[in-house]
């Protein structure tokens, strides 16, 4: 589990680690706001709706934050220390690209080191410092399933990242490059992640495996999905990105609105303009890949194309 994995990594680096329970915390806001209300909002597992669910989460996420604000004040008054702590955020780049993420958790702070970072750029870096930087517990950390553990956990459920997003971290590191240094909107990241309609695609070397192997395994319909799903919960979490902690700047690929990346926040979530095109171009796709299909089959039945059979054989169909 997490809290056993950080009592590791803090005996690893010699921090003072405290492991508190915030189950008492949440109690008292559910009841009270039970006492407003007269209801009392469940976890998806136990019958809630996915209001009631996102709620919950929510309440934690918080408290967190609040109790962060509180030790890294008192704490230096606790151990007879002048001055006051820095909180430091554990949101990166995928996660704000995505919107998981609450407003005014874990993600606010004095300042976020790995902000503008994306997941597969610090598993690749958890995996090297549990090797160079003498710190086997990071091994274990970067082999762990991502997850926010804000709902209870069951014999046939476990709250995954992945799941919960709807894309993997893999996805979104294409697509946060794609989006950033590239400038592409939905209509050009379809393009490209298609292979068709831009130029210099293979000078995408950072990233080169998913966005090739999309258009070699994925149908364009269902490229067009999954950008259209990523751009629609873009635009719907845009708004949060205005409020994040300012990050150490590390990539080109940082979304960080603060100064980096400054953008609307308000977008029209459906994209009726842009969707409407990737559909067009969808079905031009489609129907060039009827006609090329068609034309291999005729081309097979050895009835078109140039040299089906070769000239001067005993195939009455032979010629040029």
């Amino acid at each position: 589990m997490t809290k056993s994995r950080a009592k590791v990594l803090a005996d690893e680096i010699g921090s003072w680690h405290l492991d508190v329970s915030i189950d008492v915390v949440v109690s008292a806001f559910l009841s009270l706001f039970q006492t407003l209300t007269g209801k009392r909002p469940q976890y998806k597992v136990d019958g809630g709706s996915n209001v009631e669910n996102l709620s919950l989460q929510n309440i934690q996420a918080r408290i967190r934050m609040v109790l962060a604000f509180m030790l890294a004040s008192l704490l230096p008054w606790v151990h007879g220390k002048p001055g006051f702590y820095l909180v430091l955020g554990s949101s990166n780049v995928d996660e704000g690209l995505r919107g998981y993420l609450t407003k005014y958790d874990c993600s606010s702070a004095d300042i976020n080191p790995i902000g503008s970072i994306s997941k597969q750029d610090l598993r690749a870096f958890l995996r090297w410092a549990a090797i160079h930087l003498g710190y086997p517990s990071l091994k274990d950390i970067e082999a762990a399933p991502p997850t926010a553990e804000l709902e209870p956990q069951r014999s046939n459920y476990s709250q995954l990242d992945e799941v919960d997003m709807g894309m993997t971290y893999e996805e979104l590191s294409v697509y946060g490059r794609l989006r950033k240094i590239f400038r592409c909107g939905p209509v050009s990241m379809f393009q490209w992640l298609n292979r068709i309609g831009q130029t210099g695609g293979s000078r995408m070397l950072s990233h080169p495996n998913l966005c090739y192997r999309w258009g070699a395994k994925l149908t364009p319909s269902q490229v067009a999905e999954k950008v259209k799903y990523f751009f629609k919960y873009y635009s719907i979490n845009r708004h949060k990105m205005t409020v994040l902690t300012p990050s150490y700047h590390a990539e080109s690929y940082s979304p960080e609105d603060n100064r980096f990346d400054l953008r609307q926040f308000l977008y029209n979530a459906r994209w009726p303009y842009q969707f409407r095109k990737i559909d067009e171009l969808v079905s031009e796709l489609d129907v060039k890949d009827y006609a090329a299909n068609d034309t291999m089959a005729a081309t097979s039945h050895g009835v078109s194309g140039m040299g089906v059979a070769a000239a001067g054989s005993g195939n009455p169909k032979a010629g040029f």
